[in-house]
């Protein structure tokens, strides 16, 4: 399954919901697609979606999909990386109303940088970058909560 998720904020994100529409109908993407779309005013027509959800239910769609679609939502692209997810990352553009500048170009670099992510600038290549992300391997998100605990520790023990 593909989960597509456009966070929460204020935003729409209607161009990369239209688009999986798109690559669906074309018979490009042949798995089931189940999408989070926030405030888009884009109602999808091939697959299912809600407004939102809560973090339970969101955690229950990225367990049971081998595909995340998102938007430059770390905290989808951590959580999805920890379960080994593969993962397109989105930025949202303020050219196209969907944010109020273009930090997420930033976070998808960043992510891609890391080989966390596969990143997609340019919705018209999905299709090349969903054949992409399907081929290669990314690493796995590793937090270091406990390393900076211990180091916390040790020097409030002197």
């Amino acid at each position: 399954m593909i989960f597509v998720t456009v966070g929460s904020q204020k935003f729409q994100f209607d161009r990369l919901l239209k688009k999986i529409d798109e690559l669906i109908e074309d018979g490009i993407i042949k798995d089931k697609v189940f999408a989070q779309i926030g405030e888009s005013d884009y109602i999808p027509i091939n697959y299912e979606y809600v407004n939102f959800m809560n973090q339970e239910e969101f955690n229950k769609k990225i367990d049971k999909s081998n595909l995340i679609i998102t938007h430059a939502g770390t905290g989808v692209i951590v959580n999805s990386s920890k379960k080994g997810k593969k993962i397109i990352g989105v930025p949202r553009l303020k050219k196209f109303g969907e944010h109020v500048d273009d930090h997420q170009i930033e976070l998808i670099r960043e992510f891609e940088k890391m080989n966390f992510i596969e990143a997609c600038y340019d919705l018209e290549g999905l299709d090349k970058v969903i054949n992409i992300v399907n081929n290669k391997e990314y690493k796995r998100y590793k937090s270091n909560t406990q390393s900076i605990i211990q180091s916390i520790k040790k020097f409030i023990e002197g």
